[in-house]
């Protein structure tokens, strides 16, 4: 069975990403993995977008493009990385579980004052409220 590739018009659309993004990504060194025709033009596979994936998310997280690219060196040595690539994970897991701390106290206050707009104008005043300012 014939593997299916893509173009970086398909991997940018399944990532909703723009093109430019991912010629930035390999333009910094993050996508070593992907092969290109001889005309230059790349082509991705099914398993070069699930890296691409995986780099988009650890960018989510905040990551530095230094940092992506150690990961991807990291990928392309193998087995000999699995530990540095563990590690790196577990820290990206504590990143987020902060970043989802801080969101969630953020939202607490906006469910607060949604609530005390939405009494407030039940009320016709928010006097209703004059202790909870």
């Amino acid at each position: 069975m014939e593997k299916e590739n893509f173009t970086i018009k398909d991997a940018a659309r399944f990532m909703g990403v723009p093109t430019s993004t991912i010629r930035y990504y390999d333009k910094e060194g993050l996508l070593p993995f992907v092969e290109r025709k001889e005309s230059g033009y790349r082509i991705f596979t099914e398993k070069d977008i699930a890296a691409l994936r995986i780099i988009d998310c650890l960018k989510k997280t905040g990551m530095s493009i230094r940092e992506i690219r150690q990961f991807s060196e990291w990928i392309e040595q193998g087995d000999a990385s699995l530990q540095q690539r563990y590690e790196m994970f577990l820290e990206r897991r504590r990143i987020v579980e902060k970043q989802m701390a801080e969101l969630q106290k953020i939202l607490d206050i906006v469910n607060y004052k949604c609530w005390y707009y939405e009494t407030a104008v039940a009320a016709g005043t928010e006097k209703i409220h004059d202790s909870d300012r």
